[in-house]
């Protein structure tokens, strides 16, 4: 049973628990507990499963250590303390696992001070950096807390040595969890908690997230379920206990939204570009330390490169200097960063997503965000970044560019205030993490299928699998589709089908397990060519959105994609269309559903006041009071929304406005849909397939957050074309419709790589992504013979319509069209796209215009429109 605690425990009740030289060192460092503190000491002390969701810098971690470095010190000063692991402390990065072994070797040493002697208490940390010596130390001394990641875990529960030290533990603490339940190395890591909790079967489960919703699946991810009777399917399931303290915003928050200029679309490039970054450079002059978010590491480049040529005086002097840190940099740079930022070396730091989780960086008082999160819960975490400790407010400021932007990010903000965070997706049933979990516990031990289906069932993401797909993944898993063996496909464990038995196969099964384990796939560039003349590279994840047909922009020239094999992308250059797919648009962030149904509403409220005929002041007014927006912010507001409902029509989340246009020989349907960018992807292939199969025609789409575009010569239909689509039968025209796509096939070589149906390293060579890209496309055609519904190749569907994609949110789209509660309004725009179309409208040129240009496109657009609009009147 998943419960909310509702009341803090009394400070005297967690000082009772404590021993005495705990309480000593506690109260040398700290006046009081926190909140998170009061909520789940006692908790864990009772031995209690506890989910802490607070924000970053709220004592979580202290949370929960305190309960657990409380016995571990009474333990060793009555001279009880085992060699054995007591608490598997796990996080997604090598990094915080280092930060949380110095923050725990260091009160240890003071309590040792306090105590006046040594009181053994081993902290190690065991990662994939980790030296052969110092496993075989851990070996010899086994650490009482042991410091890994979901990967490491994996590894260690199938060492025959070391799992042994893994049988009696008492805690495991899952830090970040909200980073890791959203992806795949959360499956893989809520299998490895039912295996390490089948050792320990007393085992605690401690949870620390920060800001997420919904908590209570965030609880039940943690914990997963307990007694599971038979495989055949039939069960008396429940989930395990678990206590969860919300304390999510118990620091407050100083947030605001702000433009560089007070029009948002009148003010030519130049002005506003300046403006933006005088606006940014003032924020950071008065602050002590400033950390910068974009949202893509080109973006972080950019902005480091400007503010040093404008600024030279300011950030290319040694005191105040700025740095970046992303992904593609070398891990030795960024540690050097986050090592002059902790030492408070640094005025400003850029970065993309690689500084949202907790890695100590030292005291920061101001974040800024430039553009949109596309995420209450990420806006929450970044801006959490500052003011780091409990009773220090947190400063954010999200500065935008354009009015998209500025109304997604007043309602973020809203919704950050009252306290709205967007639901997290949690992938299930992966099969492609199942068979690699399947293969490292037969390597432990031999299992019976039921028992074996029984503890995969007890996590949480697997909960509703079914005994088909099981017994299908053991089937491969095996060895039972012999023709697989032509492509090297060999099986991996052996199954008894009369006694039901699994156990692993070969002497080489535990080197290849532990070589090719975890679940983030190999990625790399891809090189472009016309023929065999090379023109470029582009990243692997740009070319999963490509298309036969569709027209990109690589070194300022247009290219039309044809194929690709392996590594290789072949593309013509004799190219007379717009691009259809911008650069950028695989590094954005997609927004989330939940968001944009609030911003869907907002508009929906807005369009109602002018149904009304109110005022421009009473307008103004609720604007202002229903977004917490300023005076410029609300006024902007005001006059977009103004143009769209005099233009066109408002569309909202009722209303899908279905908008025609024309522009030189070539017609546009642009769907007003805000859903986000992973429903948009879902409609917009689909209504594509559509054509395809009922017009015999080809389209472009380009789609964003606010919609989707669909672009033709003549002869299509597209409206017959939408209503075609129902949302009983959306999983067959989608799995049909991304069947002999780009992303299938990326995805497919992923899902095999997980699977270890292809191997990225075997004796002890390893395999480049370009071999792996080309055996996976064999292999694809190989299992497709064997069944469409192949394990590895359902599961490759699986993770692009659910978790690249949406189609549960696609599906209530359609269901709501179905049932009258989304209506569907066409309008025609002529040769001028109305205001809300303009950024979609703009889509396919931003590559191939400079920015200057894009701005006085956006101004001259806009004049039309508001010429047309005195027209009417």
């Amino acid at each position: 049973m998943i419960v909310f605690k509702e009341n803090p425990d009394s400070e005297e009740g967690i000082s009772r628990i404590l021993n005495s030289v705990v309480k000593q060192w506690f109260f040398s460092r700290f006046k009081s507990f926190s909140l998170p503190q009061l909520f789940g000491v006692l908790e864990i002390h009772s031995r209690k499963n506890l989910l802490v969701s607070a924000p970053t810098g709220a004592t979580k971690t202290l949370t929960g250590f305190l309960s657990i470095l409380n016995e571990l010190v009474d333990s060793a000063g009555k001279g009880l303390l085992m060699d054995k692991v007591y608490c598997v402390y796990i996080s997604p990065l090598k990094a915080l696992n280092n930060d949380i072994e110095k923050n725990l070797k260091e009160p240890l040493a003071e309590i040792e001070r306090i105590a006046g002697k040594k009181l053994g208490i081993r902290i190690a940390v065991r990662t994939g950096d980790t030296t052969t010596a110092e496993k075989a130390k851990m070996l010899r001394k086994p650490p009482h807390i042991l410091i890994t990641t979901p990967e490491s875990l994996a590894i260690v529960l199938s060492s025959y040595r070391f799992v042994e030290n893994l049988k009696e533990v008492e805690w495991c603490v899952v830090d970040e969890v909200h980073a890791l339940a959203d992806n795949k190395r959360g499956t893989h890591l809520a299998l490895s908690l039912e295996r390490l909790q089948a050792l320990s079967p007393a085992m605690c489960r401690i949870g620390l997230s920060a800001t997420i919703a919904p908590l209570e699946e965030m609880a039940k991810f943690l914990v997963g379920l307990e007694g599971i009777s038979d495989g055949a399917g039939s069960r008396d399931d429940s989930y395990r206990d678990c206590v969860v303290a919300d304390v999510q915003f118990v620091k407050k928050m100083d947030l605001k939204v702000l433009s560089p200029v007070a029009d948002l679309i009148d003010t030519e490039h130049g002005k506003m570009h300046a403006a933006m970054y005088e606006l940014i450079d003032s924020l950071i002059q008065s602050h002590r330390t400033t950390l910068i978010f974009t949202n893509t590491r080109s973006a972080t480049e950019r902005v480091i490169h400007y503010l040093k040529e404008k600024f030279p005086k300011s950030y290319l002097a040694e005191e105040q200097s700025i740095g970046a840190h992303h992904g593609s940099l070398s891990k030795a740079h960024r540690h050097a960063l986050e090592k002059s930022l902790r030492e408070g070396k640094l005025k400003a730091v850029v970065s993309s997503t690689s500084l949202e989780l907790g890695i100590d960086i030292g005291y920061i008082d101001l974040v800024i965000l430039l553009g949109s999160p596309k995420s209450v819960a990420r806006a929450i975490q970044r801006i959490g970044r500052s003011g780091h400790k409990l009773q220090e407010t947190s400063m954010g400021r999200i500065v935008v560019l354009d009015r998209d932007d500025l109304v997604e990010c007043a309602v973020i903000l809203k919704s950050a205030v009252e306290r709205k965070i967007d639901r997290i997706h949690i992938p299930k049933g992966c099969l492609d993490v199942l068979a690699q979990q399947i293969f490292g516990i037969a390597i432990s031990r031999k299992i019976h299928e039921k028992e074996l289906f029984a503890l995969v069932r007890g996590a949480y993401p697997y909960e509703n699998l079914s005994y088909r797909d099981f017994k299908d993944v053991i089937d491969y898993l095996s060895g039972k589709h012999v023709s697989l063996e032509d492509r090297h496909i060999y099986a991996k464990i052996w199954h008894d089908e009369e006694t039901g038995m699994i156990g692993r196969r070969g002497k080489m099964s535990r080197v290849i397990y532990m070589t090719n384990i975890g679940t983030i796939p190999d990625e790399t560039f891809i090189t472009v060519k016309v023929g065999e003349q090379v023109i470029g590279k582009i990243d692997e994840a740009f070319l999963e959105r490509l298309r036969h047909g569709d027209v990109f922009v690589l070194g300022g020239e247009k290219y039309e994609f044809l194929h690709s094999k392996g590594t290789v992308a072949y593309v013509n250059a004799s190219v007379y269309r717009a691009p259809t797919i911008p650069s950028w648009f695989s590094e954005m962030l997609p927004l989330s559903f939940d968001l944009a149904m609030d911003i869907g509403r907002f508009r929906r409220l807005v369009e109602e006041k002018f149904n009304h005929n109110k005022p421009k002041d009473e307008v103004i007014s609720f604007i202002n009071e229903y977004l917490y927006a300023d005076a410029n912010a609300a006024s902007s507001i005001y006059e977009y929304f103004r143009e769209q409902y005099l233009y066109a029509e408002i569309p909202h989340d009722k209303k899908i406005v279905v908008e025609t246009y024309s522009d030189r020989g070539r017609h546009y349907a642009v769907f007003h849909a805000l859903f986000g960018r992973r429903v948009n992807d879902c409609l917009s292939r689909a209504v594509a397939f559509a054509i395809g199969r009922t017009q015999h025609r080809d389209v472009d789409i380009g789609i964003n957050d606010n919609g989707f575009f669909v672009s033709y010569e003549k002869g299509v239909n597209v409206m017959a074309a939408f209503s075609l689509l129902k949302s009983e039968k959306l999983d067959l025209v989608l799995s049909s419709a991304i069947d002999k796509t780009e992303v299938l096939r990326r995805r497919f070589r992923h899902c095999a790589g997980r699977a270890l149906m292809i191997l990225r390293e075997y004796m002890g060579r390893r395999k480049h992504v370009g071999r792996q890209q080309t055996s996976s496309m064999i292999l694809l055609s190989a299992v497709k013979r064997i069944s469409n519904d192949f394990p590895i190749l359902k599961e490759a569907r699986r993770e692009v319509l659910e978790d690249l994609m949406d189609i549960e949110s696609t599906r209530a789209v359609l269901k709501g069209i179905e049932e009258g509660k989304i209506r569907l309004k066409l309008v025609n725009s002529g040769n001028i796209p109305s205001p809300f179309a303009f950024n979609i409208a703009l889509q396919g040129y931003t590559d191939v215009m400079r920015i200057e240009d894009k701005t006085e496109f956006l101004r001259r657009m806009h004049k039309a429109v508001m010429e047309r609009i005195k027209g009417k009147a």
